[in-house]
């Protein structure tokens, strides 16, 4: 486990980007995507807005994706096993690279055909307790031409793109990239979320 904590942390290091292979192993990674689906066929995920708690709006227009919060409350079995990961990489980035985290916040998140989330900032403006944004992508046999691509815009320099397939982690600070995510030709499922700082 912890060479992949490396691994994603290094390349975070190197191009303010880092991205990873199998942060989630491949069972827990398939129970999180059974768990998404069955959240979605039971209706329960809802459409997602911009802003937070204090300043939320919804603009399908702007973001288009379903979201549904993981909780320890819900006591669900593989979501406890996901915060296992989560807390034992928090204890390695703050011990490796002296960041502070303290928390975490995390959601399923699907993007149905033809959804999108146009260019944007993880750190809201009336609220800086984001520090690092994660995607980690639970798509499986994902293509090129499945769209849905993590558009990271980095100053000065052309944009990267990096195709959502399954097994992979994407992790940067919430305040210094803007970022989108491309219009998805199938349906493309991941959980997404920030390391906060009190």
């Amino acid at each position: 486990m912890q060479q992949v904590f490396e691994t994603l942390i290094n390349s975070f290091i190197e191009n303010k980007v880092g991205i990873a292979e199998n942060f989630l192993s491949a069972q827990l990674a398939g129970d999180l995507r059974n768990n998404l689906t069955g959240l979605y066929d039971g209706h329960q995920m809802r459409a997602a807005g911009t802003g937070n708690n204090e300043l939320v709006a919804h603009n399908k227009a702007v973001r288009s994706d379903m979201i549904y919060w993981l909780d320890k409350a819900h006591d669900n079995i593989h979501e406890n096993a996901f915060f296992t990961v989560m807390d034992a990489f928090i204890l390695y980035l703050n011990s490796s690279c002296y960041t502070g985290i303290t928390g975490y916040e995390f959601h399923y998140a699907l993007y149905e055909t033809g959804s999108f989330y146009k260019k944007h900032l993880d750190q809201f403006r009336n609220n800086q307790s984001r520090q690092y944004s994660m995607i980690i992508y639970l798509n499986t046999d994902w293509i090129a031409g499945d769209g849905g691509q993590l558009s990271i815009h980095h100053a000065g320099a052309a944009s990267q793109e990096i195709d959502p397939t399954g097994g992979k982690t994407v992790f940067f600070k919430s305040s210094e990239l803007e970022h989108e995510v491309l219009v998805a030709n199938k349906p493309r499922m991941s959980i997404t979320g920030w390391l906060k700082k009190d």
